[in-house]
């Protein structure tokens, strides 16, 4: 490979949010937060080396290159058609899910989700004061399908004003069919429930079905939220789009912006934004080559050393869902145990609710060798539970 994934980056002391938070332990392994431990591609430093070398970090606008490189990222990775005027910035996909939370629905609304999910949904919506609203995914054994029947009961409340899709799915590692993505859109435009369709890990899918845009599906009664944070490892530069055909929709998300002060973008997350997407792709076809690797790694390591625990395979994203629920325990206090005693931090299941609870999510965008060492970590802790 012409890049180094296997190469170990020391985070610690460096403001990381996933290496810093626990102050009081020195020898952790985090597995938790979702952003990598690899370097930004070549062509994101050097753009970022130039506007350094500049040296004035004045206020930024989008220029069109911004929306070109944009434009074309979804045409050549994903065959789908948009617009430069459907196109409204947002310093990230939970800022943007806020803003159209706000602008699209009141106090006490209702809004759907498809639990286990992303646990930042639960927070942005009860911290509007809107009521959530889950349609739980059924888990098969080996994979999680919808259950359009429950979907379409809670879609016809007429308190139900938003659906937030998330595709490819976070935690469980799902990537929606187009049969599966047309009827939720059929259902919900019968019931005139808007859909937020959360994309985010749209970039990192590894085989199997091919993520299908939801735009690509209905791109006027959609709103899509994107961004290059999880694919180029760069989600300190704040930058996500939110993408929609219908302008009156955009007009009313981008005011309800305006209104919380979101205004210019970050003139660095500016210029990684177009070089990622003009010149990252060999990069990202490289990386999700070592992903899967890892991927596979850990399905073998978990099938050999810890049999008792069921992994679903993810074909999309580098989180790996793991359930737990044979050791009779909650994650909650897997987690704890996990942490106290082997200095290994990942993810509680409970946090993506309450579907989620007896899982655990682990975070394998890393080196190798720093995977070894938490499944390792895993392996020991696992000893003492059986």
């Amino acid at each position: 490979m012409k890049y180094d994934f296997d190469e170990v980056i020391n985070r610690k002391n460096t403001n990381s949010f996933k290496w810093d938070s626990a102050k009081d332990k020195e020898d952790i392994v985090p597995m938790w937060v979702a952003d990598m431990d690899f370097k930004a591609t070549d062509p994101i430093l050097r753009a970022l080396e130039s506007k350094l070398q500049h040296g004035v970090f004045g206020y930024a606008h989008l220029p069109d290159a911004y929306y070109e490189a944009e434009i074309n990222w979804w045409q050549k990775r994903h065959r789908c058609h948009i617009e430069k005027e459907w196109i409204a910035f947002s310093p990230g996909v939970i800022p943007a899910l806020a803003a159209i939370i706000q602008a699209f629905t009141s106090q006490g609304d209702k809004v759907l989700i498809q639990a286990p999910v992303y646990n930042s949904f639960y927070t942005t919506i009860s911290n509007n004061h809107r009521e959530i609203i889950e349609n739980e995914l059924i888990n098969t054994g080996d994979s999680y399908e919808i259950d359009f029947e429950d979907f379409e009961t809670k879609a016809s409340d007429e308190a139900v004003k938003l659906f937030i899709l998330c595709n490819p799915h976070n935690p469980v590692g799902r990537v929606w069919r187009k049969d599966e993505l047309e009827r939720l859109s059929a259902i919900c435009q019968k019931h005139r429930v808007l859909v937020v369709a959360d994309e985010i890990h749209r970039d990192l899918v590894f085989e199997g079905q091919p993520y299908v845009p939801f735009a690509s599906i209905d791109a006027f009664n959609s709103i899509t939220c994107t961004s290059p944070s999880k694919t180029f490892n760069i989600a300190g530069l704040k930058m996500a789009n939110i993408i929609t055909a219908n302008k009156e929709y955009k007009d009313k998300f981008k005011k309800d912006l305006l209104m919380k002060g979101v205004h210019e973008p970050n003139t660095f997350g500016v210029e990684a934004l177009i070089a990622a997407y003009n010149k990252g792709e060999e990069w990202l076809d490289q990386l999700l080559v070592y992903l899967k690797a890892n991927r596979d790694y850990f399905l073998s390591y978990i099938q050999e050393k810890l049999p008792k625990l069921k992994v679903i395979t993810p074909h999309s994203t580098y989180l790996m869902w793991v359930d737990c629920r044979s050791l009779g325990i909650g994650s909650d206090e897997l987690s704890r145990r996990l942490f106290d005693e082997a200095g290994l931090r990942i993810n509680e299941g409970s946090t993506y609710g309450k579907a989620g609870d007896g899982f655990i999510r682990i975070n394998i965008g890393c080196s190798r060798a720093i995977l070894t060492e938490g499944l390792n970590r895993l392996e020991n802790v696992m000893k003492t539970i059986e």
